[in-house]
C-alpha cells in the first residue's frame, strides 16, 4: 500500500452484537480520544489524512468501520440499522476500548449519527463535530414522505426504499464506476441557497440530478472534466472493499429513515455538549446554509467554513480539516 493509502493496522471489537473493524492511532493516554465516523459510500480510510494528523499532534484517534461497511458485520435484517443500533454500536466500542467519554466527529451520514450521541447516550459524549451534516429538529412528517414530495421518485433516498433493491445491484455492478462519478471535485459554480427548508437532512437545490442510481449506470469517466480527488492507489482501497461487500449495508441506514423518524418522537433534540460545524462550500447536497439556525438547538456551537470544497470534505481538504480538528479539540479540551 502506499503512503496515501496509509492506514494503521485494523483490530476488532466486538460490540452490540457485531464484531466492528476499527483503527487507532495516537497515545492512549490522551483523553478524550476522536471517533471518526465516515459517511455513505466511505469507509474508516476516508479519515486517513486525519488519522496521521492527529495522531503526530498526541491526540487519540479512533475510526471505525461502521456497521455494514468494510471490515465489520453487515447483519441482514434491514431495521439492524436503525439509529438506535448505530449509536450502540460507538457505545460499545468505547466499552470495549475502555473509554469514558469521547468526541465524537461526523461526516455525511456520519454526521446524523454523532449528532444523536448525546441525545441517547449524554454520559459517554465530551463534544461533537459535524462534518457537513448538520443537527436539525426532527422533521415535521415522514421525512421519506417530504422527499419523495419534493424531489420525486427518481431522488436517491427514495429510490433506496424499493424492497427489490435495485439500486443495490446498479452500484454494485459498478464499483469503480461509482467511486470514478463520485469522488471527485465539483466544478466552480454560483451557490445559491436552498429555496425550500431542508427535507430529512437533504438541503439539495431542486434543480440538483438526484437520480443516483441511473447517473452511474450512465456514467463515463472518460467523458467526466472534473477532478478526482483520490489517487490510483486510493480509488483501490474503495473499490476492492465495495467490491467485496457490496453496498447493501450502507443503503440500509437509509431503509431506517421513517422509523428513525417514528422512534424519535418524545426525544429532547437539544445538543449540550460542545460542538463544531464544519461545512464545505460547495456542497450542493449538504450546503453551508443547511446550517443555518443550528444554535437553536446546540447553545455551545461553533461553526467553520472551508472554502473550495465538495462534499468529500475531509478528503478534498484534509489538512484544512485536520488543522481544524486539532485546534478545536486543544482549545476545548486541552
Amino acid at each position: 500500500m502506499t503512503d496515501s493509502a496509509w492506514m494503521p493496522p485494523l483490530q476488532f471489537a466486538t460490540t452490540n452484537g457485531i464484531r466492528m473493524g476499527y483503527y487507532e492511532a495516537g497515545p492512549a493516554s490522551d483523553r478524550p480520544p476522536l471517533i471518526l465516523c465516515h459517511g455513505w459510500p466511505e469507509l474508516a480510510f476516508s479519515w486517513r489524512h486525519q488519522i496521521r494528523a492527529l495522531a503526530e499532534a498526541g491526540i487519540r484517534v479512533i475510526a471505525p468501520d461502521q456497521r455494514g461497511y468494510g471490515a465489520t458485520d453487515r447483519p441482514e435484517a434491514v431495521e439492524a440499522y436503525d439509529l438506535e443500533q448505530l449509536t450502540a454500536d460507538l457505545v460499545g466500542l468505547l466499552d470495549h476500548l475502555k473509554i469514558d467519554k469521547a468526541v465524537f466527529v461526523g461526516h455525511d451520514w456520519g454526521g446524523f449519527v454523532v449528532w444523536q450521541m448525546p441525545l441517547r447516550h449524554p454520559d459517554r459524549v465530551a463534544g461533537v463535530v459535524g462534518i457537513n451534516t448538520p443537527h436539525l429538529p426532527r422533521a415535521p412528517a415522514d421525512p421519506i414522505a417530504i422527499m419523495r414530495k419534493r424531489f420525486g421518485d427518481m431522488m436517491y433516498i427514495v429510490q433506496f426504499q424499493d424492497p427489490a433493491r435495485e439500486p443495490d445491484r446498479i452500484f454494485a455492478n459498478r464499483v469503480e464506476q461509482t467511486f470514478d462519478a463520485f469522488m471527485r471535485k465539483p466544478l466552480p459554480r454560483h451557490d445559491a441557497p436552498p429555496t425550500e427548508p431542508p427535507a430529512g437532512g437533504i438541503a439539495a437545490p431542486p434543480s440538483l440530478n438526484l437520480a443516483f442510481p441511473q447517473m452511474i449506470a450512465a456514467y463515463d469517466a472518460a467523458k467526466d472534466t472534473r477532478q478526482p480527488i483520490l489517487s490510483e492507489a486510493e480509488k483501490r482501497v474503495f473499490v476492492e472493499t465495495f467490491t467485496r461487500t457490496g453496498f447493501t449495508g450502507g443503503i440500509n441506514w437509509y431503509r431506517n429513515m421513517t422509523r428513525n423518524w417514528q422512534r424519535s418522537e418524545g426525544l429532547d433534540h437539544t445538543v449540550r455538549v460542545p460542538s463544531l460545524m464544519i461545512m464545505a462550500e460547495n456542497d450542493a447536497v449538504l450546503p453551508p446554509s443547511a446550517a443555518d439556525g443550528m444554535e437553536r438547538l446546540v447553545p455551545d456551537l461553533e461553526k467553520y467554513l472551508v472554502k473550495d470544497s465538495g462534499h468529500w470534505t475531509q478528503q478534498e481538504q484534509p489538512a484544512e480539516v485536520s488543522a481544524k480538528l486539532i485546534e478545536w479539540r486543544r482549545r476545548r479540551f486541552g
